[in-house]
């Protein structure tokens, strides 16, 4: 708060001077009387008169499969090898004609983290009465939905409500905001969020089911996002998710829980994959850009996990730039130079991402849909 000053000059009386000098030692006297409790604690440390949650630092278990780091024993797939070759053929199809890979921005679901003040409102679910579908909606009927949230501006608008104060989280597929208010097809609700295996199961939330979640995976959709906050400090500590164009059908693997896989590729990657960058890799001398060196270095730490399908080119997901409401990554439709893609298009930074030393993790094949899938 600005204090104001008076800058013209003023005389003080002897009796005015008599007045603050009798004051001031009333205020010592009273200052003196009060109990130690109120003269030790200073006013902002005092408690709250209604006692908040406590606030999750960030989403998701620290041991999760989002947040722990990987270790440099883990055991790598049998077929490691053969998946990764395969995958780096589709790379360098994709490099070649420009196509790929990507990191996308407006794809990625909108997140708005909210205070422990916001308002609720109800989010109506398609088709509510489905026996699988009531506790659901009952997640559902309170959500703390900004007035100006918008869903993402793609084909599955989703749209993610994180609230830290309460340590829960509500995720949204085919989101439209309509005169009676909000809509949705599908999504999930995660409650103490930061103690989550950062998928879905029926601990996450009263009555929850494993197949809940907005991607087809039930894997968070807000999971493994490269957020501008991770690009400011110039790291990334956390596994990324990654899209394939055609994840192998039929099966998937945790920690996924579902899979929309249509690839025929018996050497592609299914769903749910676990990759990581060969630990021996010395990234620092490939001279790789910034941004290229801060996924590798993640990659190699964390590991990249198959989340979604794309049905035409491999991905990763950056935060989504319309809660900002500005874009970070481009001016007048190019990527700005001095963005977090510092000018480049996505797929030329992706390009030299060492694609050719990934490694699968052990693979854990599930096939039936509606039963956990867990290691």
């Amino acid at each position: 708060m600005k204090v104001l000053r008076r800058e013209a000059p003023f005389v003080v009386g002897t009796a005015a001077l008599l007045v603050v000098a009798l004051a001031a030692l009333i205020f010592v006297v009273l200052s003196l009387t009060k109990s130690p409790s109120e003269t030790s604690v200073p006013p902002r440390a005092r408690p709250a008169e209604t006692p908040q949650p406590a606030t999750a630092e960030r989403l998701f278990a620290p041991d999760s499969v989002w947040n722990a780091p990987i270790a440099a024993t883990a055991t790598l797939d049998p077929a490691s090898a053969m998946m990764v070759a395969a995958l780096g053929r589709e790379v360098s199809s994709e490099v070649a004609e420009h196509t790929g890979p990507d990191i996308g921005t407006a794809i990625t679901t909108t997140v708005y983290e909210v205070g422990p003040h916001q308002a609720t409102v109800r989010v109506q679910l398609t088709n509510p009465t489905a026996s699988w579908r009531a506790s659901l909606q009952s997640a559902f009927n309170a959500v703390p939905i900004p007035a100006d949230a918008q869903p993402a501006a793609n084909s599955d608008s989703e749209m993610t409500i994180w609230q830290p104060s309460t340590d829960k989280l509500w995720e949204f597929f085919h989101t439209t905001k309509e005169a009676d208010g909000w809509h949705a097809a599908w999504g999930g609700a995660i409650d103490n969020v930061s103690r989550s295996p950062g998928y879905y199961t029926s601990e996450s939330w009263r009555g929850a089911l494993p197949v809940w979640g907005a991607t087809a995976t039930s894997l968070p959709a807000a999971a493994g996002v490269i957020t501008l906050q991770d690009i400011r400090q110039g790291r990334i500590d956390h596994a990324l998710a990654l899209e394939l164009p055609d994840p192998r059908a039929g099966v998937w693997t945790w920690p996924a829980q579902r899979s929309d896989g249509t690839g025929t590729d018996p050497n592609g990657l299914p769903e749910g994959s676990r990759l990581r960058l060969d630990p021996s890799l010395n990234l620092d001398a490939l001279h790789l850009p910034r941004l290229t060196l801060m996924i590798a270095q993640a990659a190699q730490k964390y590991g990249l996990i198959v989340r979604d399908q794309t049905h035409y080119a491999i991905g990763l997901y950056a935060e989504n730039p319309l809660p900002l409401g500005k874009n970070p990554y481009y001016s007048h439709g190019v990527p700005a130079p001095a963005g977090p893609f510092q000018g480049q298009w996505p797929y030329a930074l992706l390009a030299r991402f060492p694609w050719n030393h990934l490694q699968v993790l052990t693979l854990h094949p599930c096939v039936r849909s509606g039963s956990p899938c867990e290691p």
